[in-house]
């Protein structure tokens, strides 16, 4: 006779009297419940909208960051030529060739949100930069940066 619990059967009437055995079962457990792979995929989702933002932001603060100081070093660039020479660059041409053949600068410097090195004389997605009258000036031209929308770089 076998008296069979929940858990574990006892073997009653063998030799072997009062002994533990475990139930035997047909079912395999061989994959995950489609609750278990929902639930991770939920968790998956709000951790990546926590963390993709922060990135986001991360890569414009860098262009910030690269683009105040390429401005600040190519316009210390342009005062070091004015100074030597009495005369600001010309960027007419759209060009940096007074600061590079002058060996102010090794190239002409790349954008950080558009990759171009066109200088302009005004602010437009075709340019880098741009070189302008210094705000409230009628004499002073300022070095500017284009930012991704093709308007003028606010510092």
């Amino acid at each position: 006779m076998v008296l069979t619990l929940p858990i574990y059967s006892i073997n009653i009437g063998s030799k072997r009297m009062n002994t533990l055995s475990q139930p035997t079962t047909n079912f395999i457990r061989r994959g995950f419940t489609l609750i278990e792979i929902l639930i991770v995929v939920v968790i998956l989702g709000i951790l990546a909208a926590i963390v993709v933002p922060q990135f986001v932001n991360a890569a414009d603060e860098a262009n910030d960051a690269a683009m105040r100081s390429q401005l600040q070093t190519l316009r210390g660039q342009c005062e070091l030529f004015y100074a030597k020479t009495g005369t600001s660059p010309n960027f007419s041409a759209g060009n940096w060739n007074d600061l590079v053949n002058g060996d102010y600068i090794l190239a002409a410097p790349k954008n950080p949100y558009n990759g171009l090195s066109l200088v302009g004389s005004a602010a437009a997605a075709t340019n880098g930069w741009y070189w302008a009258l210094k705000s409230g000036s009628t004499t002073t031209f300022m070095l500017y940066g284009v930012n991704a929308s093709g308007t003028q770089f606010i510092e």
